[in-house]
């Protein structure tokens, strides 16, 4: 499907290379011994209301609840918002809002994010007349009459082109003064690859600005941004080869190219990235590197200027890493790869940071069983199974 020449990035394309994919987010234990692992689903998405073809991970709401999206299905075909809820040991999944292709939006492909105020914020990727939105859904001010009563939807912008256009993946992010930021992976004017946006209360509305428009010698971001403690954005270029700053400059934004990948240390950088205490940036690549299946890397500030490693080559058959790195508390990194693994189903991997310093595999997954721990860390992780549609959930 494809929407004024460009590529609808949903089941076809590059997602589709998702579809043998499971992302998740772990927090690891103290305890280093090896214990079996089970996996429970938590849903099936049969593509009516409930969704279909969630692409984005999920949102914590507060003790047994998560907000997610699907990127087709719900009651109009073009995708919705569910809240995921532990009850009475078992879960339930409740549509909050179904996307009608209309001034509301289309395929939603980014998570949401939970706002100061506790609404829900997030992008699609299109409607009937343009390019994306940015929309905000909240419960009813009053009991609503059902659980299945959709959330109020309010629109805070659309995206036209010259503002951006088509909004990917990856959360949106807020400032301490309640502002929004994202990307777009085109738009922002004749040549340019993408813009980097914010989004600004206003009255009873809000207003939205183009910090910059990408003039990158590669594609626009397929990913968000994230902030230093100085008020700079980082973030990477999708199908391009670049990681980059944004500095504020006064007048405006000044765009730094920090690293630009060569194939050899990596390509394809879809995911955004993460930052520790230090101030070290963390990603990875989804191709690349010397067996062409990505690496992990990392960004350190140094003298000035910054400093580029590869943390890991991944060398066995199969794709690298898609999204985001996720960071815990301990310093520990984890991430996903598209494929690959004992029967070519992804992988997920784990890096500790120490005297190993190395990127490490803790389980392969076959099917929707965890086939073996090898090493043997505790762990309780939920995530998303690609567009295999349902959610999981593996405990030790």
């Amino acid at each position: 499907m494809t929407r004024s020449g460009k590529p609808w990035i949903g089941m076809s394309g590059i997602a589709a290379g998702m579809a043998t994919a499971m992302m998740f987010g772990l927090a690891a234990l103290p305890a280093p011994s090896a214990h079996a692992q089970t996996l429970t689903v938590l849903h099936n998405f049969t593509g009516d209301a409930d969704g279909w073809a969630p692409t984005a991970g999920l949102t914590p709401g507060g003790t047994g609840t998560f907000y997610g999206t699907s990127a087709e299905g719900g009651l109009y075909g073009y995708g919705n918002v569910f809240k995921l809820v532990h009850h009475r040991g078992g879960w339930s999944l409740l549509p909050i809002y179904s996307f009608k292709n209309d001034y509301d939006g289309a395929n939603p492909l980014s998570p949401v994010t939970i706002g100061p105020d506790g609404s829900l914020y997030g992008t699609t990727i299109g409607y009937y007349d343009g390019q994306g939105t940015l929309y905000k859904l909240q419960p009813s001010p009053t009991p609503p009459p059902s659980p299945l009563t959709p959330w109020q939807f309010t629109l805070l912008n659309t995206f036209t082109g010259a503002n951006g256009d088509q909004p990917l993946y990856g959360p949106l992010i807020f400032d301490q003064a309640g502002n929004l930021y994202g990307t777009t992976q085109f738009g922002g004017g004749d040549d340019a690859w993408g813009t980097v946006w914010k989004a600004s209360p206003s009255g009873t509305g809000w207003t939205e600005t183009v910090l910059t428009a990408l003039y990158l010698p590669s594609n626009g971001p397929y990913s968000n941004v994230v902030f230093d403690t100085a008020g700079n954005l980082y973030g990477t270029t999708g199908t391009g080869t670049d990681i980059f700053e944004l500095s504020p400059n006064g007048s405006g934004w000044t765009t730094t190219i920090l690293h630009t990948f060569d194939g050899r240390d990596g390509s394809l950088a879809y995911g955004g990235l993460v930052r520790d205490q230090a101030g070290n940036l963390y990603g990875a690549t989804s191709d690349g590197g010397p067996g062409s299946s990505g690496v992990a890397y990392e960004l350190s500030p140094s003298g000035g200027g910054w400093t580029f490693q590869v943390i890991n080559y991944f060398t066995s058959p199969g794709q690298g890493v898609f999204g985001e790195l996720t960071l815990d508390a301990a310093g520990n990194l984890y991430g996903v790869r598209i494929s690959g693994g004992a029967h070519d189903e992804g992988e997920p991997i784990m890096r500790t940071f120490g005297r190993a310093a190395q990127l490490c595999q803790i389980v392969k997954t076959t099917g929707l069983k965890v086939q073996k721990l090898e090493h043997g860390y505790q762990s309780s992780r939920l995530g998303v199974r690609g567009l295999h549609h349902n959610y999981f959930r593996v405990n030790h």
